[in-house]
């Protein structure tokens, strides 16, 4: 079992700059592909980015992705945020890999997610 905890959403300007983190629980962090996904208000949840070094093309260039197998802890720097950016954020783990790296459906742990506001 896996249990995962967000943090360090908020409200931030257009252009603006936060860093989300995401705690894990379990022995074997280190051999789980973890990733983020966002779902903006009446959207369906999408991909973001995923350790594996995917991004998706709206946040190419601007989210950066990383871990830290001794904290078990993913973290998502997100830089020149823009209105479009608003959304619930979400931390996921997949255990096995059967399928796409962008597909919700591939991941089986959950956050319970962190709102991420971009607005003047």
């Amino acid at each position: 079992q896996v249990h995962l905890v967000e943090s360090g959403g908020g409200l931030v300007q257009p252009g603006g700059s936060l860093r989300l983190s995401c705690a894990a629980s379990g022995r074997s962090f280190g051999s789980y592909d973890m990733a983020w996904f966002r779902q903006p208000p009446g959207k369906e949840r999408e991909f973001v980015a995923t350790t594996s070094g995917y991004y998706a093309d709206s946040v190419k260039g601007r989210f950066t992705i990383s871990r830290d197998n001794g904290k078990n802890t993913v973290y998502l720097q997100m830089n020149s945020l823009k209105p479009e950016d608003t959304a619930v954020h979400y931390c996921a783990a997949r255990t096995a890999y059967s399928g796409h790296y962008s597909s919700v459906n591939e991941y089986n742990y959950w956050g319970q997610g962190t709102q991420v506001t971009v607005s003047s």
